[in-house]
């Protein structure tokens, strides 16, 4: 480097540290509630940052003040975000660095550590698929790393040549706990070796040394040569958070640590080798206190942040530009499956950006067959196999849909879509709600039962995720929704859940518009009109009503209305209303479990908002709270609400 880039790393590694100074001043004094310091860390954050490229993207944790900082991020709005002051990025809805600044190619992190690592992969893959020369650099600290996200991520990387570097940022401890009673080897970056990459230790306190050791590793990334794990060895010299304190720690290593800042450390080579003077580098330190008191009071003065329930409701999707388009042109008769498979493709063919991930999706077109010639027709680069990593594979399509790619995700089983639960429930969710950042990912998830496969490939767990905000959830049950609805979910700028229902795939068939088409997301069919009773229901129970409803009117005489949802987040509560006041007896049927099923929800709008049109007590059909048996004849008899439906509505009519 040049002595004027020196001097500009100097300033740089300097000014976190003021920022961390005056943090804990304000928190002596009463005015700020929480700090996590990176004190004596900031040759990690500062350095990365200065090796790289402005369009390289960094996913940084809470102790990387660095990386804000040295990307130029202004100071008064960054001490407006930590302080949850009006003004800050992510208008009170997060802490700190929880949040994202696509400008400044700054992805933040959620608190779940090691969540982000996949999200990089994600990030590279993005650019490797743009022939750009960027490269993603995630953080995480030597406790995540034994977390399965971080295994997940160093796996697909590999696999993947993707130019991504992992560092670890191995400060000493966890909370509390020593690295060494939670890490069994010595060296973090050994586990690089598994997983066919280089691993490098670095003096995290040598700011010359991260920096020379992060361009090295980026460019042979750039070069298409794939990932390096860095582990960068440091000391955390205060608590986990400032209020945790540091008694748990030996003084003698605080006091160690403590003669190898890296701030020391650098000025003594600037002072030896003559490019700043001392009166020099206490200038900058003026200059930059100076700077930091006037942006940090200036938060100070700032009001909490105020809202309303409409904005903040408002803020949990990114709105949806296209909306629906109506089904033109002729009809084809078919199967639920190859509807599907139609409407990924016809999207897949509309849409360049949209591409499929997931296990054994390529070349075998998935365990049922959904993504059969996908590959033929639009390569390997759009048609992806990945490992059995969940986790890893939803992480990684949120950071191709942060870099505008519509990535489908299927899970071979919707039942192993808990091995990637926290990335849809806390990091697709909420991402949109905390920085506004669009994230158009949709997640096929072939569930159900009544075919015999016991209780880990046949649940009905939709429940689970209509609880969380942030997430759409769609449950098709005819061939036409299947395609329209899958085809508005890939195109919707925000996490989708479609779940398909794998008795449905070749049993059932029915016309279906041949040509691309959008259903409305949110929006209620009424499957069959009637007069004597509601049946409101969604995927297989759509059937099953309307088998049921055809048996009264033969036998009993009775009209009965089914509505098919269709859609369970946003779901549609006016079109059940309505229906209400004209047959004035409801009955919600659902294939899932009773407890906290979806039908509750339903019911309780019933009890809420339409107990005045009710000539009876609404009525829940749902299966027994049992796991899926194994045996057919168990799961049929026993557990389904199919044999429930004909005597709760029997009970319902005779009231």
């Amino acid at each position: 480097m040049t002595p004027q880039q020196y001097r500009a790393l100097h300033r740089a590694l300097e000014l976190p540290r003021v920022i961390e100074e005056r943090m804990l001043r304000l928190i002596r004094h009463g005015r700020l509630a929480k700090w996590f310091s990176g004190y004596g860390q900031e040759a990690i954050a500062v350095g990365c940052t200065w090796a790289l490229e402005p369009h390289d993207v960094i996913l940084p944790l809470h102790r990387n003040l660095g990386v804000f900082t040295t990307r130029g991020v202004p100071l008064k709005a960054l001490f407006c975000q930590i302080m949850g002051k009006a003004g800050g990025y992510t208008h009170g809805r997060d802490r700190t660095f929880h949040f994202g600044l696509p400008d400044y190619r700054i992805v933040g992190m959620i608190s779940h550590l090691g969540s982000m690592l996949p999200v990089a992969c994600g990030i590279a893959l993005a650019a490797q698929l743009k022939g750009t020369d960027s490269v993603a650099l995630v953080f995480c600290g030597d406790g995540a790393t034994r977390e399965g996200d971080f295994h997940e991520a160093l796996s697909l990387a590999s696999l993947w040549s993707l130019p991504v570097l992992f560092v670890v940022e191995n400060n000493g401890y966890g909370l509390s706990t020593p690295t060494a009673e939670a890490v069994p080897i010595e060296d973090i970056a050994a586990a690089a070796s598994g997983y066919g990459m280089p691993g490098v230790v670095i003096d995290g306190n040598d700011i010359l040394a991260v920096v020379e050791a992060v361009r090295t590793a980026a460019h042979t990334a750039r070069r298409g040569e794939g990932p390096t794990l860095l582990e960068m060895k440091t000391f955390r010299l205060r608590g986990h958070e400032e209020a945790s304190g540091v008694k748990y720690v030996p003084p003698k290593l605080l006091e160690a640590w403590a003669e190898k800042d890296p701030i020391d450390l650098f000025e003594r080579f600037l002072l030896r080798s003559k490019i700043l003077s001392a009166p020099e580098i206490e200038n900058v330190r003026h200059s930059l206190a100076s700077e930091v008191v006037a942006a940090s009071d200036h938060a100070l003065r700032q009001p909490l942040v105020e809202s309303d329930a409409q904005t903040e409701r408002t803020a949990v999707f990114a709105p949806n530009e296209a909306g629906p388009s109506p089904c033109r042109g002729p009809q084809s008769n078919k199967r639920f499956i190859d509807a599907i498979s139609d409407g990924l493709r016809q999207a897949m063919e509309v849409d360049k950006t949209v591409l499929l991930l997931g296990q054994d999706v390529a070349a075998y077109g998935g365990v049922f067959k959904v993504s059969e010639g996908l590959l033929d027709t639009f390569g390997p680069e759009r048609v992806r196999n990945t490992p059995i990593i969940e986790s890893g594979a939803v992480g990684a399509a949120m950071g191709l849909a942060l870099e505008g790619f519509r990535p489908v995700v299927e899970m071979q089983y919707a039942d192993f879509i808990a091995c990637g639960f926290n990335q849809i429930v806390n990091n697709l969710a909420k991402t949109h709600y905390r920085w506004q950042a669009p994230l158009a990912v949709t997640i096929r998830a072939p569930f159900g039962g009544n075919i015999g496969a016991g209780p880990y490939h046949s649940q009905s767990m939709e429940a689970w995720f209509c609880h969380v905000p942030g997430l759409k959830v769609i449950v098709p049950g005819t061939p036409n929704d299947a395609k329209g609805l899958l085809m508005a979910a890939i195109s919707d700028p925000n996490p989708v859940l479609f779940f398909e229902h794998k008795a449905l795939y070749r049993s059932i068939r029915g016309p279906v518009c041949d040509g691309p088409f959008h259903t409305e997301i949110g929006s209620a069919h009424v499957a069959l009109k009637g007069y004597d009773a509601t049946i409101v229901t969604y995927g297989l129970g759509v059937h099953w009503a309307l088998e049921e409803a055809d048996f009264q009117a033969k036998t009993t005489g009775a009209t009965i209305e089914v509505i098919d949802l269709r859609t369970l987040v946003p779901w549609d509560r006016e079109t059940i209303l309505k229906s209400l006041k004209k047959t004035n007896r409801f009955l919600v049927l659902h294939e899932a479990t009773a407890t906290c099923g979806f039908g509750a929800e339903v019911a309780a709008l019933i009890a809420e908002e339409g107990f005045r049109y009710l000539d009876a007590p609404p009525v829940r059909v749902a299966a027994e709270d049992l796991p899926v048996p194994f045996s057919i004849n168990l799961e049929k008899e026993i557990f389904s609400a199919r044999p429930k439906l004909r005597p709760a509505l029997e009970r319902l009519l005779a009231y």
